[in-house]
């Protein structure tokens, strides 16, 4: 029997960052909050204390890229924001393509102070979705 894992997932941006949880028993994500981006030092806070709460055995990233998979200057930023969690808390970053998440998110209708945390949560249920390797 594989263990029930806790997740927490990024969808990240310059201004602001969307955060879901969910978990691998279930395979369900749900929106949890939306950070600043800046200040840094802050960021980082705010995130260890999101971890030090919900205890995840890993970290999923949204990797943004071109609708035909190229990669672009935000791409090159989240793969830097997914290399700097895994060595501030010694965790497993997983990226995963998150093309559209934040119109789907719109078109579900999420509010706009919440789109990120959305776009989070569907950026993990995508990433549980997935066949596992």
């Amino acid at each position: 029997m594989t263990a029930i894992r806790t997740l927490l997932a990024f969808d990240f941006g310059e201004v602001r960052i969307g955060v879901a949880v969910g978990n691998t028993l279930t395979e369900s994500a749900e929106p949890l909050t939306v950070l600043d981006s800046l200040p840094t030092a802050r960021r980082f806070a705010a995130i260890a204390d999101l971890i030090a709460q919900w205890e995840p055995a890993a970290l999923v990233v949204g990797r943004p890229v071109h609708p035909d998979g190229a990669a672009h200057e935000m791409t090159l930023r989240c793969e830097r924001f997914s290399r700097q969690l895994a060595g501030r808390f010694g965790l497993p970053v997983h990226l995963t393509d998150e093309r559209y998440s934040s119109a789907q998110a719109a078109s579900d209708g999420a509010r706009a102070d919440a789109l990120d945390a959305e776009a989070a949560a569907i950026i993990l249920r995508q990433y549980l979705a997935q066949p596992s390797p």
